[in-house]
């Protein structure tokens, strides 16, 4: 399974503290550094059933600075997925992606637990 982070992020801290604590296996990466592609992205929004909006981090600087707010409901989606991909800090995280085919988007500790069968 893959679990998409950053490290300076206290939800995603939480998220990984509670896989660990579980011993549960994954793969990190780190959303900054290898930013999720619009290919990846397109798949795992198909995959999670959430709307394209929920793959946005609306709290963050970089969403705020870019008056995002306004500017995505005039867009189409090609061009949402294509903002996404070019800054990972604009992704909502952390996005835990099981081998199942199922994508979790930010963590709620209950669906994460019920995701992975804990």
């Amino acid at each position: 399974m893959l679990f998409v982070w950053y490290p300076g992020c206290s939800t995603c801290k939480k998220a990984k503290a509670f896989l660990d604590a579980r011993g549960v296996c994954y793969t990190a990466r780190g959303i900054r550094e290898e930013r999720p592609t619009g290919q990846e992205l397109r798949q795992w929004q198909a995959e999670s059933g959430l709307p394209l909006k929920k793959f946005f981090n609306t709290s963050g600087q970089l969403y705020r600075s870019l008056a995002l707010k306004d500017k995505l409901p005039a867009m189409s989606e090609e061009e949402q997925f294509a903002l996404l991909a070019s800054d990972g800090m604009l992704v909502k995280r952390p996005i835990l992606v099981l081998e199942t085919g199922k994508v979790l988007v930010g963590f709620r500790e209950a669906d994460w637990a019920a995701a992975l069968g804990l």
